[in-house]
């Protein structure tokens, strides 16, 4: 474990009994088919393939009792015209109620829930329905794009773009009633989200950024810093105060497009494999982790079938590496060596 500063000796003084618990926890996979939250068809179909990918196998070979919940079914609201340039504000609105309810469940039957959108929009929902049963949660949002733009804020409309605008406390005065999102009020503070990856933030989000001193790590910061120190820095501004469940909403383009080119807001000069990998692992680490998103995989923007494919095994991997799967291999737990056993028969002859 490559933690160090203040919080490692907190969580290594409690490292056996926190990854005990977290191993002892069953998992629950909740698929959300929805792209309303931005303009590109095909999001939808992420929790398919990466299902296909072979995540529940994969997870099966953890010491998880893995609960596949099935998709959501989302309806669209008819004649969901635009509010203040925002794109289906009803649609979107309703389908993050509906999922809040389903995370909110989910946490508080005790599993650790995993998300697979859909797009980035649905992170209203699951955060939310997160908070509803973990209200000191805190957030790592991994991603190319802040997705922190408000209605007046966004230069598309999208709102992919703007669910972290939805939660946060300090950005409530800046937040017009929303037609579709009276069922949900802001309950994140600032000071308890962390960014890693940045490298595609609107002007608008950059000037909340700094006014709200949140703490992010841009691609260049990952370059001149190095993924451990992020991850350090990260880790203690979050949990120094005190241990408190994590919540991870990854994003795909957060990688490099060379790695998943199946998405539909590629930026070059993304994560590499192993940076990415990292970040999991080591919130694995914490022992905290109760809730993640995967979003963002759109089968119909591979240009191949390699390219999809290439996309979906590595949400599979993120996952995997999130709730416990290490580098050295997915080791499950055993007794004992096994014995030889000898077969004197064999010796007579």
């Amino acid at each position: 474990m490559a933690l160090r500063g203040p919080v490692s000796r907190l969580l290594r003084s409690q490292l056996g009994l926190t990854l005990q618990q977290s191993r002892a926890q069953s998992v629950a996979v909740l698929g959300a088919p929805f792209s309303r939250g931005q303009k590109r068809g095909g999001v939808e179909h992420g929790p398919k393939v990466i299902r296909d990918a072979g995540l529940l196998e994969r997870l099966s070979g953890l010491d998880y009792a893995v609960h596949d919940f099935g998709d959501l079914t989302f309806h669209h609201v008819e004649k969901d015209e635009p509010y203040m340039d925002v794109k289906f504000p009803r649609t979107v609105g309703a389908a993050n109620k509906t999922l809040s309810g389903a995370v909110s469940r989910a946490v508080g039957a005790g599993h650790t829930l995993v998300m697979l959108g859909g797009d980035h929009s649905l992170a209203i929902g699951s955060v939310a329905g997160h908070a509803q049963q973990c209200p000191d949660l805190c957030l790592i949002w991994v991603d190319a794009h802040a997705d922190i733009n408000t209605p007046m804020s966004s230069p598309s409309g999208n709102l992919h773009g703007q669910p972290v605008a939805f939660m946060l406390k300090e950005l409530q005065d800046k937040m017009p009633d929303i037609p579709g999102f009276s069922w949900t009020k802001p309950f994140l503070s600032s000071r308890d989200l962390v960014y890693i990856g940045l490298r595609d933030v609107d002007p608008g989000e950059y000037q909340i950024l700094k006014d709200l001193h949140i703490q992010y790590f841009t691609m260049r910061d990952i370059d001149r810093l190095g993924i451990q120190r992020v991850m350090e820095v990260s880790l203690d501004h979050l949990l120094s105060r005190k241990q408190r469940p994590i919540h991870l909403s990854f994003d795909v383009d957060a990688f490099d497009p060379s790695l998943a080119p199946a998405t539909g807001t590629p930026v070059n000069g993304g994560l590499t494999y192993r940076e990415g990998i990292y970040i999991t692992e080591e919130i694995h680490n914490t022992g905290l982790l109760s809730a993640m998103d995967l979003v963002e995989v759109n089968p119909m923007l591979g240009a191949t079938r390699q390219a999809v494919e290439a996309t979906a095994s590595l949400a599979v991997d993120v996952i995997a590496s999130s709730l416990g799967q290490t580098r050295e291999g997915a080791h499950a737990s055993i007794d004992e060596i096994p014995s030889v056993k000898v077969d004197t028969e064999q010796l007579r002859l």
